[in-house]
């Protein structure tokens, strides 16, 4: 993982929680400066209050401030909905130069169609981060414009490194990556949920359920971290025959987990698709 600092000035268009996540994880590593940071969005100036106090960035909604900011900034990362993207890009297609790198988290929305809405070739860099970018452990598949050069792929890389760590990857694999993990947090706090209930199910209390479940999955990823064995062979060396783990890994397979999951990365990947051609359809 990257510890480098970056002295480029970051613009966030929109302020949601994908945009906290990454410039929170930034900061509180000391890889930016919060004065290095410009938060903006649409109506919710109370939203930007809140962001402003924690995290002593700079905040504003008003139009002629954005524009400056947006203008100046060497880094310009777009948060915005899917539902602002045509609004939003009307009015960034006028701030935006060549100089600048464009970096998007917006789900689905190709390339070439960011292109086709700023009618210009500017470097962009599509990434699908998650939200443990918060805390450092953040995972990111990110693709590049032909217009990148090498010197903007390392910063990009760079940028999300220092809050996880990164996938290069060909676009055309990027919703696979936002099924595994952009989605994948979801998944693995509702199997812990699921867990947790099961224990308070046999008596145990909601507090002490929690508490092993948590060790239990955070010794499972330590495990596979150090040892670097693959999960199957993990999964072998704590499977006795005729054992309470087999009884428990045959009642999964009766109800189809690994069917589940690769349904739900599917089920995501395939969202992440059509979210990006509800954006703009007149676009091809």
């Amino acid at each position: 993982m990257s510890n480098r600092t970056f002295n480029q000035r970051i613009a966030f268009v929109g302020a949601g929680s994908m945009a906290e996540a990454i410039f929170r994880g930034l900061i509180q590593r000391g890889i930016t400066k919060p004065e290095q940071i410009f938060v903006s969005n649409r109506q919710n100036a109370q939203r930007l209050s809140e962001l402003e106090e924690l995290y002593k960035v700079e905040t504003s909604s008003d139009a002629r401030t954005k524009q400056e900011r947006i203008r100046n900034a060497d880094i310009v990362v777009l948060c915005m909905k899917p539902k602002d993207v045509e609004s939003s890009f009307a009015d960034l297609k006028p701030l935006l130069t060549e100089r600048q790198l464009i970096v998007s988290v917006i789900a689905g929305l190709t390339i070439h169609k960011m292109e086709l809405l700023l009618e210009k070739m500017v470097p962009i860099v599509r990434t699908m981060p998650n939200t443990s970018s918060t805390i450092g452990l953040g995972a990111t598949g990110i693709s590049f414009s032909s217009t990148v050069t090498e010197e903007q792929q390392a910063v990009a890389i760079n940028l999300f490194e220092a809050v996880g760590i990164v996938s290069v990857v060909e676009e055309d694999h990027i919703e696979i990556v936002t099924g595994i993990s952009g989605s994948g947090p979801a998944y693995v706090y509702s199997f812990m949920e699921s867990l947790i209930q099961a224990g308070v199910k046999g008596g145990l209390s909601a507090e002490e359920s929690r508490r092993l479940t948590l060790q239990t999955v955070l010794g499972a990823v330590r495990m596979m971290e150090l040892t670097g064995e693959e999960p199957a062979e993990l999964r072998r060396k704590i499977t006795s025959p005729n054992g309470s783990t087999l009884a428990a890994l045959q009642t999964l397979e009766k109800y189809k987990f690994e069917e589940a999951v690769a349904g739900a990365v599917s089920s995501a990947a395939k969202r992440a698709r059509e979210m990006g051609a509800e954006i703009a359809p007149h676009l091809k």
